[in-house]
């Protein structure tokens, strides 16, 4: 469906040429985002009515929706041919996709049923000679209420709807000067493969962004340490002297025609800056009038209704079919460090206010390739993962998030040998995960886990600075605050209460 999705909207873009832009960022801007917009949904429904004319022509009343649909279907395409820019683009392209597709799947399939027979093999081996051993782990693996998730389907369609995203967004400002999309990175716990509710799953994605030919980003750390913020300064560059792109030799500083055509299109610095600085909210804002116009010329828009919810630093939308299905998506914006897996991010900072060109350094995309790392590393059926999800799913405090949890599970992960997270452990490692956090709620002390920390898996690139630091102490307000340590203290005592509640009564 992915293939075609990509081919059909590819036909679209090639035969209609628009351009996709937002509508309440100052008023001159709005007044040409909203021109560009009516003229793609003039177009789409002149394309739509079209198709439904030659439908009711060659079909009559008799015959069924299947084939009324597969004749539009075959009406666009054979319009379609009569563009050669569509088998230059979109049969490539096509062809490709469906290629990486096919190899993706390809190799998936035998791993996933080795290594279920493998694990198949090893657990009836080791259930025969340690079945007391691992009564108590299989009791509560059994026993306990886990979420019912449909990670892997769901997944599936959230990959296939971004490739799409993606590729569409390329192609239309391909020849401007607006940020280059690269490949959306999947990060946080549903993709980690836990979550502690399944109503609260949220798929998200980490789009970084690129500064688009003739510019450069400067990144901009915030005097305020430890606060790790970053101000994303952008500046035009000369590139007369540069390796230009097939078509491409004008430089925007030196060629009055190349700078008005700049300023006519889409533009990083009128559009996407506040002050030559990366604004955080009008990238969210181009983003979500993006997602919502281009949905309607998606075939899967037939099948799922998308609603875009309010967000100011990230496009967020639900996709929705029937009464009950539901997906939710959030994209965040980053701009990587260097080569490194820490990115700048459009997500919140920890202070109550986040300026809207401040980006937060982020370690997502670093949290996500160490607990690949560690499940490479692990035996199959290691429990690391479902410890985490069981002590999520009984937090309800102010003190402690889902974050925090993590991260000390991130550090019993490097401190302790990792067969020692096997299920006949379970209720051990549950122990030790809430006696280090006690531990460092009475110090007042928890420290983050990639900064300053010797213990982070070199396969974790980080930037040097970050390696060479002073440890950072996600705790360093219960220091300045007696009052919240006492408030912290009650809340951990409240969160053990709860987790033996549900390990005895799996719920």
């Amino acid at each position: 469906m992915a293939i075609m999705d990509i081919f059909f909207v590819l036909w679209q873009i090639l035969t209609l040429n628009v351009q996709p832009v937002g509508d309440e960022l100052d008023e001159e801007t709005c007044e040409r985002m909203e021109q560009r917009a009516e003229m793609l949904n003039r177009e789409m429904t002149r394309l739509w009515q079209e198709v439904e004319e030659m439908s009711q022509e060659q079909w009559s009343p008799e015959q069924t929706n299947q084939e009324q649909s597969s004749f539009a279907w075959a009406s666009l395409l054979l319009s379609a041919l009569q563009h050669w820019q569509f088998w230059a683009v979109a049969g490539v392209l096509v062809l490709v996709f469906g290629l990486c597709r096919w190899l993706r799947k390809r190799s998936r399939e035998p791993e996933s049923e080795e290594e279920s027979s493998d694990s198949d093999v090893e657990e009836e081996e080791h259930e025969d000679g340690n079945d007391d051993a691992d009564d108590a782990g299989r009791f509560f693996e059994e026993q306990i209420e886990w979420p019912v998730q449909h990670l892997d389907r769901d997944i599936e369609i959230v990959r296939d709807l971004m490739e799409i995203f993606i590729l569409v967004f390329q192609y239309l400002l391909s020849n401007t000067s607006f940020p280059v999309l690269e490949k959306a990175i999947e990060v946080g716990s549903a993709f980690e493969g836990w979550s502690p509710h399944e109503e609260d799953i949220t798929y998200r994605l980490l789009v970084p962004l690129k500064a688009p030919r003739g510019h450069i980003f400067h990144l901009e750390p915030s005097p305020v340490w430890p606060a790790r913020n970053f101000r994303i300064r952008v500046e035009l560059v000369c590139t007369c002297e540069m390796e230009q792109p097939a078509g491409e030799t004008r430089c925007f500083l030196h060629d009055p025609e190349e700078e008005q055509r700049r300023n006519e299109g889409p533009s990083i610095l009128q559009d996407l800056c506040t002050d030559s600085y990366l604004d955080v909210q009008k990238t969210a804002l181009y983003f979500q009038i993006f997602v919502r116009r281009f949905w309607r010329i998606l075939p899967i828009s037939a099948r799922y209704r998308l609603i875009v919810l309010p967000s100011d630093r990230s496009c967020k939308f639900r996709l929705t079919q029937g009464q009950e299905k539901r997906i939710l998506i959030e994209l965040l914006f980053g701009v990587q460090e260097g080569n490194s897996d820490i990115f700048l991010s459009s997500q919140y900072a920890e202070a109550a206010y986040t300026p809207s060109t401040m980006w937060p350094e982020s370690y997502a995309v670093a949290e996500i390739n160490f607990f690949r790392h560690i499940a490479s590393q692990a035996q199959p059926d290691s429990f690391h993962l479902r410890c985490l999800q069981l002590c999520a799913r009984t937090l309800l405090g102010r003190n402690f998030s889902t974050h925090t949890l993590k991260t000390v599970v991130m550090h019993l992960l490097t401190i302790m040998p990792l067969s020692e997270w096997h299920r006949r452990h379970f209720l051990e490692r549950l122990e030790d995960i809430m006696g280090y956090l006690q531990s460092c709620v009475e110090k007042r002390c928890l420290n983050h886990f990639f900064i300053g920390n010797d213990n982070v898996p070199e396969e974790i690139i980080l930037p040097p600075e970050l390696r060479m630091a002073e440890p950072l102490n996600l705790f360093q307000h219960l220091v300045q605050d007696p009052d919240a340590h006492e408030n912290a203290l009650v809340e951990f005592e409240e969160l053990r209460h709860r987790l033996r509640i549900l390990v005895l009564h799996g719920r």
